[in-house]
């Protein structure tokens, strides 16, 4: 097999889910509008929480150049691409789907600074009347006609299903945001953003957790692993094929925290991944040298049922058994091809609660 290639910074972890192959199963009833907004009243919402933009890792990636362009363009009376947002349904706040560096360039300009508050934000590679000027800097007439530019927006929200927003998913998927696609975790983190999110960012950081996965993910890949241990561990019974599809509606339900409680993922996950990097050490769930997700998730769920029955008394045992499993040809099947299939989902993780059960 050859060596998969990578984006900077991006992590190998052994997945066999094909994400390809993954079809939506029904059809969205959306409605959508236009609105124009004035730069002023965009700025002005940001700064207020009524417009969020998506919480990204890499986040602003726009260079000062580019960013002097887009205010130039306005400046000179020019069209700029429209946004996209969405209405929360639930908190009313309008989302950012599209148009995240446009905004952010706006409202660093206005406030005078270049994403560093140390740094100053003055305009470059723009032309002579301009050049070198920050907001506060520029001609009267210039701020009028900068603030008083229009943006347009197409604002969508979702009617049908009504249980979930996941269409909004489906059109972030399939937008380009700053020349790169976005990683699925990475568009449930702007989608499904609220407490659930927040405490996956937190419990990524535990110590042991850091050991056995190494740096923190760029894409967010370690957080997307985290989701999906809690989703099958939970909900196991309820999965079917979309795997992506399945921990979006996970992470949905679950936004604020509203039917799992912080303190139960929270003990769950930490005593869990506590214990396993007491026995297992750095090399766990690497059955080949680099983490496999569904070894991941398999272990994780089995040794936190057997913690859930009570002490362990011979944690050496965890190693043995440990062992024994990934070295069971019934369980490599199941976790060397089409791993999102419904039967080897299940039959994975039976085989290790089953392996882990009788732990001293």
């Amino acid at each position: 097999m050859s060596e998969p290639i990578l984006e900077p910074d991006e992590e190998i972890i052994e997945d066999n889910v094909d994400e390809s192959k993954e079809v939506i199963p029904f059809k969205y009833s959306i409605t959508s509008y236009g609105a124009d907004f004035l730069v002023d009243g965009l700025i002005s919402r940001m700064d207020s929480k009524q417009i969020e933009t998506p919480p990204f890792q890499r986040g602003f990636v726009w260079g000062i150049e580019k960013s002097s362009r887009f205010i130039e363009s306005l400046l000179l009376g020019l069209p700029v691409p429209g946004i996209f947002l969405s209405r929360d349904p639930k908190s009313n706040i309008l989302m950012v789907i599209d148009g995240h560096q446009r905004l952010k360039t706006l409202q660093y300009f206005k406030k005078g600074y270049f994403v560093n508050p140390t740094r100053e934000f003055r305009l470059v590679d723009v032309i002579d009347r301009y050049k070198g000027k920050s907001f506060e800097e520029l001609e009267t007439q210039d701020k009028s006609r900068l603030m008083d530019s229009i943006i347009h927006a197409t604002i969508i929200k979702q009617d049908e299903p009504s249980k979930d927003n996941s269409s909004v998913y489906l059109v972030f998927e399939r937008l380009n945001t700053g020349g790169m696609f976005l990683t699925p975790q990475e568009i449930r983190a702007c989608i499904y953003h609220g407490e659930f999110n927040d405490l996956l960012k937190t419990l990524n950081e535990i110590r042991e957790w850091r050991n056995i996965f190494g740096k923190i993910s760029s894409r967010m890949r370690d957080q997307e692993l985290i989701l999906r241990y809690f989703a099958l561990f939970y909900k196991m019974e309820e999965y079917s094929p979309a795997m992506k599809e399945f921990l979006n509606d996970f992470m949905s339900d679950n936004q604020q925290l509203n039917e799992i409680s912080k303190d139960e993922l929270t003990r769950n996950f930490t005593e869990t991944i506590k214990l396993v990097y007491s026995t297992l050490g750095r090399d766990a769930f690497k059955p080949r040298s680099v983490l496999n997700a569904a070894v991941f998730d398999s272990v994780m769920i089995g040794i936190t049922h057997r913690i859930k029955k009570g002490p362990i008394i011979s944690k050496y045992e965890i190693k043995e058994k440990y062992l024994q499993l990934i070295d069971s040809g019934e369980f490599i099947a199941r976790i060397d091809a089409s791993t999102a299939d419904t039967e080897k989902v299940k039959e994975r993780i039976g085989l290790a609660i089953k392996q882990f059960d009788d732990v001293v």
